[in-house]
């Protein structure tokens, strides 16, 4: 306690003024008696001794009153240094929450110099809503005279975890006083914590160890087993125990050995015995059981502590082994590469049939023989060389590539690598011929797949003129059979130069697709539909080993992409995962709805938010190295052997994808697996789709192509640009012709508003089209546009931010395509027109 806490006296001066009092009045007493009895007539005798006796009492009860005012302060003084020294804190207040007294403990714990009220505590709680709504209904009991006591947790601002046992009740002298008690239990919860969570890994560890564990009583009642014993007889743990199973209900009859059972079954010490049990489905385990029985110190109580072994797996695994022995001799004879051993003498001990085929000779000829006989005249030498030099100790290095004797055409390559020999045995040789005639062949159609290639850009590079030549060719048809009509000389001609022209046309499609710079057809799909159509091409894919796990997110939503290209990317990412596990793993493919507030970044790369659907396609396999994520996504970089890929699946699972507008990312471990991360547009139900290829409508009906409106036509083509205008002047259309963006800049310059349509091609020099268009919309912004290219349309429309009101129309085009073109955009104004005439 405090100095001079109010209440709560602490001095042991008052009692030393009441002893000095005391006795000064029994003095005067005493002197006043003694007075009497020397003389004093006036006063009888035994009055005067009465005073005097009275006198004397007074000292000692002043004497006695005294010593015990001072015992009690010495109590209360002990007690209040108990207070102080005390580690919990204490804390006395009345019950409108003034605080009478704190000890040092609680000044320390709540931070402050003086406790004078309870308020001060909850500000020290107030960081924290639930422990301060606690304590106000601690304090209002403690007003009302209750007392009670519990926990509080309390988080601080850093977002550590505080917890205080708090305990209260009123003082028996004064019952308006309340006594609190706080203190720091934090360590105490952690190391119950701890222990639970040991407590919880121990029981865990025994319920799922990879052995049973089982205790019975004498009579072969379970009074504890494991959830791996339980989980091979097919029962429930929790039933097992609290069921009427017996242990003898699960031992299956043995074949004579009757012993061991009754052992197990009675409770008999046993070191090792193997049992066959009756397990899940009715469906026998080999088990071996070994147990340990337990006596209570009286003797009336009998169990076990039993171990249970499955055998099943191990017998199984001894038959894999011999099968696996049986299939390794199958593998080397059966093997699609020629296999030989060679003794250290360089001559042929064993061989298979692959290598017999390739010598092509009996086996009579192969006992004994020297390898070099079977190799061409040119390479023996050069054999025999290296061979020793293995056979010796040195590297194998780079495998040999030589030509058989026996089969002039047949190429190989050859392995070879030392056997160290056993103490009955020499060292040897293990060769392998891997048949390289096919790779060669593939090697020079690769280089020739890499002249097309070469091909494929430079007809990508000129289609846009090959379409501009064969739009003025088949336009310039299309304005002579205005003149020459069925029946005339010229007809046929001018058919088959159009028909000719349409076939060029379709040939630069050809092309156009050969080189992969043809538009996507996007399809709105959804990706559980396509995953759910792979899974069977998927798993035929990776093989046996590898497990395939798709999961699927709830309410998946679409997306807009090209069905056989999405195909294509999962099978990549397939191929590639099933080559990252060659001893076997886990295949997992799961998507989910993904919504991204904020820019994610990966490297380089940074997707906007929005959003997407997710297709996360992982695999636990050797993982990538961190050196290479930066580049695994580079056209013809591969980190697999040579002759195991070509190092362009993953760029073209980067192209297609980013070319559907959605971004990939990789993470990897080394020797945990990769990840790979597919993010997706999700679709919305207003965009539109494009077809890939511009198809002319197919109409029986006879359709009027005339209108009437101001037409401004920019072409650097001239032969395209007077095809275009006299087409369109033949149709009723105003045209002025514009060479390039700057000359066409002019005339809208200087013709303002009259112009209705602006009709321009994208690739131009100097200004090209979409250039073009953006200028003329800040002065123009209601004029209508059609582009005109031999460019896909996605190519434009990705430098225009995708402007839908502009129109594209694909070279070549015909005239009628022209017409009608220019009729659908019109037709609004024209209908305006012909109201108002």
């Amino acid at each position: 306690m405090s100095e001079g806490a109010p209440g709560l006296p602490t001095s042991r001066r008052p009692s030393l003024v009441v002893f000095a009092v005391a006795l000064l009045a029994a003095l005067t007493a005493a002197f006043i008696g003694l007075v009497a009895l020397s003389g004093g007539a006036a006063t009888p005798r035994w009055v005067s001794w009465v005073g005097f006796v009275a006198a004397i009492a007074t000292v000692m009860a002043a004497v006695m009153c005294a010593l015990a005012n001072l015992r009690r302060d010495g109590q209360r003084r002990l007690l209040v240094d108990s207070y102080e020294t005390a580690g919990a804190a204490y804390v006395i207040s009345r019950q409108d929450g003034t605080v009478v007294h704190a000890n040092d403990a609680a000044r320390r714990l709540f931070g402050v110099g003086h406790l004078t009220n309870l308020s001060q505590i909850e500000r020290v709680l107030a960081e924290d809503e639930a422990a301060l709504t606690r304590f106000r209904r601690w304090r209002r009991s403690a007003e009302s005279g209750a007392g009670f006591g519990g926990e509080v947790r309390r988080r601080r601002p850093d977002g550590s975890v505080v917890w205080w046992m708090v305990a209260a009740k009123p003082l028996v002298r004064w019952p308006t006083h309340m006594q609190w008690r706080f203190e720091d239990i934090t360590v105490r919860r952690e190391i119950e914590l701890i222990l639970r969570e040991e407590q919880i890994k121990l029981v865990d560890f025994m319920d799922h160890a990879p052995v049973g564990f089982y205790s019975v009583d004498q009579d072969g009642a379970f009074l504890f087993a494991n959830a791996t014993l339980a989980d091979w007889l097919g029962v429930d743990a929790r039933e097992l125990v609290r069921g009427n199973f017996r242990l003898h209900d699960f031992l299956l009859p043995p074949p004579g050995e009757a012993p061991p059972y009754a052992l197990i079954d009675q409770g008999g010490n046993l070191p090792s015995v193997d049992v066959l049990m009756r397990g899940r489905d009715d469906k026998p385990i080999q088990a071996s059981v070994a147990q340990t029985v337990v006596r209570s110190e009286d003797g009336r109580s009998v169990w076990t502590r039993s171990v249970v072994r499955d055998l099943t797996h191990e017998r199984e695994m001894r038959e894999k082994l011999r099968a696996s022995e049986d299939r390794f001799r199958r593998f080397f004879e059966d093997a699609p590469i020629g296999i030989a051993l060679l003794d250290q003498d360089a001559h042929i001990t064993e061989w298979n049939k692959a290598f017999q085929t390739m010598v092509g000779v009996e086996d009579d000829a192969l006992v004994g023989g020297s390898i070099a006989d079977f190799v061409a005249d040119d390479r023996r030498h050069d054999i025999i060389r290296r061979l020793s030099g293995v056979l010796g100790g040195a590297e194998p290095g780079s495998p040999i590539e030589l030509r058989m004797r026996t089969k002039g055409d047949l190429i190989v390559s050859l392995f070879a690598k030392r056997l160290d020999g056993t103490m009955e045995e020499a060292p040897g040789l293990l060769l392998q011929f891997i048949n390289q005639t096919d790779q060669k062949n593939l090697e020079a159609q690769f280089a020739q797949s890499q002249k097309m290639q070469a091909v494929g850009q430079l007809a990508g590079g000129i289609a846009h003129d090959f379409n501009n030549l064969l739009t003025a060719m088949i336009g310039f048809c299309d304005l002579l059979l205005m003149r020459h009509k069925p029946g005339d000389p010229s007809f046929g001609d001018i058919m088959q130069i159009k028909q000719n022209a349409n076939r060029a046309a379709n040939l630069v499609r050809q092309l156009l697709a050969f080189s992969r710079q043809q538009k996507l057809q996007p399809r709105v799909l959804s990706v559980t539909d396509v995953l759910a159509e792979l899974s069977n091409l998927l798993r035929r894919l990776i093989g046996e080993n590898i497990e395939l796990k798709l999961i699927h997110d709830r309410d998946l939503g679409p997306v807009l992409v090209d069905q056989g290209q999405l195909e294509q990317v999962i099978i990549n990412m397939a191929v590639n995962a099933r080559d990252a596990m060659a001893n076997g793993g886990q295949l997992s493919v799961q998507t989910k709805n993904v919504t991204t507030t904020q820019p994610m970044r990966r490297g380089s790369e940074e997707m906007p938010p929005g959003q997407y659907v997710l297709i996360s396609i992982g695999d636990t396999g050797v993982g990538i190295p961190p050196e290479n994520l930066d580049r695994i996504f580079d056209p013809f970089f591969s980190t697999k052997e040579v002759g195991s890929g070509t190092g362009l699946g993953l760029s073209t699972v980067y192209g297609i994808v980013r070319q559907t507008g959605g971004y990939v990312f990789v993470e990897s471990t080394q020797g945990r697996g990769t990840t790979f991360s597919i993010y997706l547009p999700r679709h919305v139900a207003t965009e539109t789709v494009v077809d890939a290829i511009p198809i002319e409508p197919v109409d029986s009906r006879p359709r009027d192509l005339t209108g009437v409106g101001r037409i401004l036509l920019v072409e650097d083509e001239d032969a395209v640009r007077v095809f275009g205008a006299r087409a369109l002047r033949n149709k009723g259309y105003e045209v002025t012709e514009a060479e390039s963006g700057e000359r066409a800049l002019e005339v809208l310059h200087e013709e303002g508003r009259d112009v209705d349509l602006l009709i321009t091609d994208i690739v131009m020099p100097q200004m090209d089209g979409p250039t073009l268009i953006r200028k003329v919309q800040e002065f123009r912004p209601d004029i209508k546009v059609i582009c005109i290219s031999g460019y896909a349309e996605d190519k434009f429309r990705q430098r225009l931010d995708a402007d839908e009101s502009i129109q594209f129309l694909a070279k070549p085009f015909s005239l009628k395509q022209l017409a009608a073109k220019v009729k659908d955009v019109l037709r609004p104004q024209e209908a305006q027109q012909r109201q108002s005439a």
